[in-house]
């Protein structure tokens, strides 16, 4: 990534604007650093905590202009698309109840749009945001991060060149043990942390949480829908409200099954999120916690292991890599990859220019679509004792 596509097209980079994210959130600086990783965002404008004074206070820490460090979201988009020099996207990275009506209110303002995920907590309001990305032509990039990663993408383009074959079986599972012994806060105590309100963190936590992420991975790899779940979400900490547990079996399309798991009270796991894919060639295997390693099973040879930018490695998985063979990447380049391939897009459409065809491989308003039917699917049947349900 020696070339700056963004400047080429439009002689400077993207003015962004960061809706959340303020003190103490992980995934906010996640997204701050993504931005600037590959240069092609400038950060001009912020609202950064629902409480104006931390908001200030947090945009000042940031260096931003004082004039554009605003109280709310509203007042941040009338103000900047009113501005000759105003942001032209939004980032949110918000609590999930409130990119719905944040990601819609910057699409409505011109705004292209990069989102945290779930997209949304309903299915109406996937279906509202895909329809708006529609209408408008803007760009909507959906941060599963993980389909940023170099050997996620080597996976991907193996299936898309037939290395594997016809595919038959996936697996795929997020385990992680954060909620092993976490007890719940108690409502009657005051207000809970969000992630415990499921008004807020959305029906399933588990499966918006985590779960939205091994869907994504599935489909990003494979190339293939889900049809159909025979599902169980629950809670396996005694007294949690709150879901912690979702295990499922999967019709897929083109007659191929899988199995899908997910939970964050496995005791001792830190961030387990792995896949198994096979084909009538062969099977891939890839875990988060070792992401530098993609293994290639081939039926009747030996075992092959793909390093990012060693031998075999494809074009797709070669623009996710910075960095020399032997060197490792991780998590904020993962995140830095969907944002810099969105940048390279947004300016084609902003220019009138041409993207490279690998910068549309980040996932958008259709996959959190998805994503949100597979909640609900996956919902319903666990309600109905497992029985199989459409997608």
């Amino acid at each position: 990534m020696l070339m700056n596509p963004v400047i080429s097209m439009l002689g400077r980079r993207l003015r962004l604007a960061l809706i959340g994210g303020g003190p103490g959130s992980f995934i906010g600086a996640m997204h701050r650093q993504a931005a600037r990783r590959d240069d092609r965002f400038e950060v001009v404008s912020a609202v950064l905590s629902s409480d104006p004074a931390r908001s200030l206070s947090a945009g000042r820490a940031l260096g931003l202009a004082e004039g554009r460090i605003y109280p709310d979201v509203t007042a941040m988009l009338a103000a900047e698309s009113a501005r000759a020099d105003g942001a032209e996207v939004a980032a949110i990275m918000t609590p999930n109840d409130s990119h719905f009506p944040y990601a819609k209110a910057a699409l409505e303002h011109g705004f292209d749009v990069i989102c945290d995920k779930p997209m949304t907590n309903t299915v109406a309001e996937a279906q509202t945001l895909v329809r708006l990305v529609n209408d408008t032509g803007l760009v909507f990039c959906l941060t599963h991060n993980y389909t940023g990663y170099p050997m996620v993408r080597q996976a991907r383009a193996m299936v898309e060149y037939g290395e594997l074959g016809d595919l038959r079986l996936v697996q795929v599972e997020y385990v992680q043990g954060g909620k092993a012994l976490e007890r719940d806060p108690d409502p009657a105590a005051g207000p809970v942390p969000w992630r415990f309100d499921s008004n807020r963190s959305g029906a399933s936590l588990v499966l918006g949480d985590i779960g939205s992420h091994a869907h994504n991975l599935l489909r990003y790899i494979t190339g293939l829908e889900v049809m159909e779940v025979a599902a169980e979400v629950g809670a396996v900490v005694p007294n949690r409200l709150v879901h912690d547990f979702a295990g499922a079996l999967l019709r897929l399309e083109r007659g191929v099954r899988g199995m899908f798991w997910v939970t964050q009270a496995a005791a001792g796991v830190e961030n387990c999120l792995r896949i198994r894919v096979s084909g009538t060639r062969g099977t891939l295997e890839w875990m988060q916690e070792h992401p530098q390693v993609l293994h290639f099973k081939p039926l009747g040879a030996p075992a092959e292991t793909r390093t990012p930018r060693g031998p075999g490695t494809l074009p797709l998985a070669a623009r996710a890599s910075r960095i020399a063979a032997g060197h490792p990447e991780g998590f904020p380049d993962g995140f830095a990859n969907l944002y810099s391939d969105a940048a390279e897009v947004i300016a084609a459409r902003r220019s009138g220019g041409k993207a490279d065809p690998l910068a549309l491989y980040f996932p958008n308003a259709r996959d959190g679509l998805l994503g949100a039917r597979l909640i609900a699917a996956m919902l319903s049947s666990s309600e109905h004792n497992g029985a199989w349900t459409v997608c």
